[in-house]
């Protein structure tokens, strides 16, 4: 049937284009499991096999230490998606507990030991509408307590365990509320705060489980937080309102007299500062580290906190005292990204996950007295050997503004084997975003590329990005949008100073944002590139706002312009790459999930669409049971094996 409607469709475009009958006559549709695959040829058997290793890697995430401190609680996958699984000890054998078809998402663990439960999230098909589910760990099995069809996430248990408050839509299906259920009842929620605009979620309740702590995230540069006394049912903000910052409470101290806080008012990177709710009064803690703060966790008894800082794009974890606010760098870990910190509930432990371009990622103790790190999980690597997988070099390159009278230089990433006796092809790889930041990790895709088919990878953190400071983060927003695109053709300028590169062999690819960008850039650069990738990238940014999610729209137009403005409208019209595709004549992949709530199917479909209708050779794979990218391993495996075919077709073997 999908067939036969795709057939009539075309009749109707050929009667009304009919120039382009033998484009439209030569695409070929066929589907592999839950993936329709349009004019993508046949994988060859030996790509697979040399794939295979390479593919079977895998990762293992923190979820937080189980209450009792028997164990913990992670996340890694054995099938086609990721589940939960108990650990009891380091290195111990993992026993999986959940087994459903879609991954599963965030986690909040009751810190009552005897309740034995946590709650969890998950979507289906990638959709992204997650609801709530309670694991009850006496009897190994789950039950959905949300209401099956809004969005929900940020659960945050109380204290005591007796109560926990999540973040959901289902007032009305576009604005970010903030509930509360008891363990007892979790299925009976109590709304208490309906303020609209912005995304509100609890961060912490306070130490005797009387008031919360509520941040409204309402962009990137913006955020706003407030106490909520449960009793009164007030609302008291803590920000200046008028303030353009970010200001995120995250934790009370032990006295409940202080709040900790990460911002950026009055600074260029986000610090971690304490504040006094009934005066106001901020003291900066972290001013001297000139860098941004990045993972956050608070002790039981919280007299200490974990964090980490992203110093240029590595991570760097310290311990706080919070009786005297020092601050102390932790020693001797592998540099590359710490995350999922969590204490144990009662011993001088910190877990973490650690994650390096050499490793996978994997779940570690940090013993806090002696600095020593514990392994508790070894993911396997598909019996490679890692140490031969490229580390990345950070270099610089200048771009087409100043910054002081002096060139703006841009930080890249640049992957390539240590030695090449001839100019390597690139692949110019475009994080997504746009407020995103490339930082290096694991990735046997990238090695694939480095060490069997000598393609360098380089991955630009561009104007707009993360990590920079607010300064940098903003120099992309609403009229200079183009700037960033700006930024990858320096880039190319760059590859063509370089002795190490093939100017004329470059590949651009990217996801979401980075999709965009990759779109963009064939659009300004097709002389330069010789093929790109987008996956579940914009094509059109008016479409994009009107047809994204309605819970997302107004945080997006805070980045991208609000396309009801009749002059906004026109430029976001002016900068849409399919509205320019007669400029783009060499190859391009389209990758799209069926499901996308936040970057539309519809977008991928119509640049396909006019690729095709103005003559252009076009690739795509749709996952009709993925979303914003493909999180199943099967639809990730073959989206790989396509990629590298259509890498070795166009970049390595086309002239």
């Amino acid at each position: 049937m999908k067939t036969t409607v795709r057939i009539l469709t075309f009749i109707v475009v050929l009667i009304a284009l009919p120039s382009q009958v033998n484009n439209l006559l030569s695409q070929t549709t066929r589907e592999v499991g839950n993936l329709v695959l349009q004019d993508i040829p046949e994988i060859p058997e030996f790509l697979s096999e040399r794939l295979h290793q390479y593919q079977n890697t895998r990762s293992a995430g923190l979820d937080g230490w189980l209450p009792d401190g028997s164990g913990m609680l992670i996340t890694t996958r054995f099938g086609n998606t990721s589940q939960f699984h108990v650990v009891n000890q380091p290195m111990g054998a993992r026993k999986q507990i959940t087994f459903y078809d879609e991954p599963v998402g965030e986690v909040a663990i009751c810190p009552l030991p005897e309740r034995n439960t946590f709650l969890f999230t998950k979507d289906a098909g990638g959709n992204e509408f997650s609801q709530i589910f309670w694991y009850n760990m006496e009897v190994s099995g789950a039950e959905m307590i949300s209401d099956g069809t809004s969005v929900n996430f940020g659960m945050n248990w109380s204290n005591q365990g007796d109560r926990f408050c999540f973040t959901s839509t289902r007032r009305n299906t576009k604005d970010f509320d903030v509930y509360i259920s008891r363990a007892d009842r979790p299925r009976e929620a109590e709304l208490v705060i309906d303020k609209g605009t912005g995304y509100w979620i609890v961060t912490d309740w306070s130490p005797d489980d009387t008031k919360l702590i509520v941040v409204q995230f309402l962009s990137a540069t913006k955020s706003n937080s407030f106490v909520y006394d449960l009793a009164a049912g007030e609302l008291t903000q803590l920000n200046d309102p008028a303030d353009e910052s970010t200001f995120l409470t995250v934790a009370w101290n032990q006295r409940s007299d202080r709040i900790y806080v990460i911002t950026d008012q009055d600074r260029e990177f986000k610090t971690l500062a304490s504040l006094d709710p009934v005066s106001g009064n901020v003291e900066l803690i972290t001013d001297e580290i000139p860098w941004d703060m990045g993972d956050f966790a608070m002790n039981k008894s919280r007299t200490r906190l974990a964090f980490t800082v992203n110093n240029n794009g590595f991570s760097q974890l310290y311990l706080l005292d919070t009786r005297t606010n020092n601050v102390m760098p932790v020693p001797g870990l592998p540099v590359g990204q710490v995350y999922s910190l969590d204490f144990h509930p009662q011993k001088d432990l910190l877990g973490l996950g650690l994650n390096t371009p050499q490793t996978p990622g994997d779940v570690f103790a940090l013993d806090l007295e002696t600095f020593d790190l514990e392994r508790w999980t070894e993911s396997e690597v598909g019996g490679l050997d890692t140490r031969y997988f490229p580390e990345p070099e950070l270099i610089t390159y200048q771009t087409f503004d100043k910054v002081d009278g002096k060139p703006r230089e841009i930080p890249a990433f640049v992957y390539q084997p240590e030695e090449s006796m001839t100019e390597l092809p690139v692949l110019i790889s475009i994080h997504g975003g746009p407020e995103g930041q490339y930082t290096p990790g694991f990735s046997s895709f990238y090695a694939y590329l480095v060490n069997e088919l000598s393609i360098a990878v380089i991955a630009p953190n561009v104007r707009g990005s993360d990590g920079y400071g607010k300064s940098y983060l903003g120099l992309d927003n609403g009229y200079k949008r183009e700037e960033s695109v700006k930024d990858i053709g320096a880039l190319l300028d760059w590859i063509a100073a370089s002795p190490d590169f093939d100017e004329d062999r470059v590949c651009v690819f990217g996801g979401s944002y980075g999709g965009y960008m990759v779109l963009a850039s064939m659009v300004h650069f097709n002389d330069r590139l010789r093929c790109g990738i987008d996956v579940v990238g914009i094509s059109n940014f008016v479409t994009f706002l009107e047809n994204t999610e309605a819970y997302r729209r107004d945080l997006r137009r805070v980045e991208y312009g609000d396309e009801r403005d009749p002059e906004m409208r026109e430029f976001l019209n002016s900068i849409s790459p399919v509205n320019s595709v007669e400029k783009i004549n060499k190859p391009l992949f389209v990758v799209q999930g069926a499901n996308d709530p936040r970057v539309p199917v519809t977008e991928s479909e119509q640049m396909v669409k006019a690729i095709r209708e103005n003559g252009g050779e076009v690739w795509y794979m749709l996952g009709k049971d993925e979303g914003h990218g493909f999180r199943k391993k099967e639809n990730r495996n073959r989206q790989t094996e396509a990629m590298i075919l259509f890498l070795e077709t166009y970049l390595i073997g086309a002239e």
